[in-house]
């Protein structure tokens, strides 16, 4: 009977034990243990949901937006035809360049000129002082010879400076300025405006000569504008330098023309109106 009730008395004991344990571990009256819980629910969630969108191409999302008009053929053809009177407008503002550095340096071919003519005595012009010289009480050959000799060089200096008041008339150098300010500007806003079209049609760009000459022809408008500032103040380098890049641009315009052509043939054949 004792060992009975000895038994008894560990077997209850223990159930007590483990109803205690039970209790901690249900006692939660602020439910953290749930917070917790969905806490953890939550990162993964969050973790899956960024997971997946890294995973997710680019190209879907570029191609998933309707651009309208903007991914037709309408706004597809914005670009060759801007930049096809681009090309043109270079070498227009390049002719005007020319005739604005014309124009400028007239001045000192004429006054070199001028240095080589004899002593006109006080003449306007060569034939006065050759009208003067023959009338005159004293007759100097020599003089007379040089005289005539001179006038195919005030011709030449009379039609240089005809070429420079016409040049002036013309205002060369404000339309050149102009020109190219909107060169730069038009030129560059719908060379990144092409390829966004082509991105916005295709989901992505397809790198090769037509792109990387327009880049190029970027770099250099942003140069030749650079050297501006120091061609005002007469900086003969920087002059150089601009000249170089805006030809060295034409020239990229040319390879843009060529390496777009059958680009713009598969752009009209792909897209439609509008």
């Amino acid at each position: 009977m004792p060992s009975s009730s000895a038994s008894k008395s560990i077997r209850l004991a223990a159930l007590e034990k483990d109803a205690f344990e039970s209790s901690i571990e249900t006692f939660d009256p602020l439910n953290l243990a749930e917070e917790n819980s969905l806490s953890t629910h939550n990162n993964r969630a969050a973790f899956i949901a960024v997971a997946a969108a890294f995973m997710t191409p680019l190209s879907a999302n570029a191609a998933g937006p309707d651009w309208g008009v903007f991914e037709g053929r309408t706004g597809s053809l914005l670009h060759p035809i801007a930049m096809f009177s681009m090309a043109a407008m270079s070498v227009s503002t390049g002719l005007l360049g020319f005739q604005w550095r014309r124009q400028r340096t007239l001045g000192d071919e004429i006054s070199s000129l001028k240095k080589t003519l004899p002593d006109l005595a006080g003449a306007s012009s060569i034939a006065e002082a050759l009208q003067n010289a023959e009338s005159a009480e004293t007759v100097d050959s020599a003089y007379i010879a040089k005289l005539r000799a001179a006038m195919p060089i005030e011709s030449q200096i009379n039609e240089l400076q005809k070429e420079r008041k016409d040049l002036a008339s013309a205002g060369p150098r404000d339309k050149h300025f102009s020109q190219g300010a909107m060169l730069a500007f038009i030129g560059t806003a719908f060379a990144i405006e092409g390829p966004l079209n082509t991105y916005a049609r295709a989901g992505k760009l397809f790198p090769g000569p037509h792109l990387y000459a327009g880049a190029g022809l970027v770099v250099l408008w942003a140069l030749a504008a650079s050297m501006v500032p120091a061609m005002q103040k007469g900086n003969d380098t920087a002059r150089a330098v601009h000249i170089g890049a805006n030809l060295a641009g034409i020239g990229l315009f040319a390879w843009q023309v060529t390496s777009g052509i059958p680009i713009l043939l598969k752009v009209v054949e792909l897209t439609k109106w509008p």
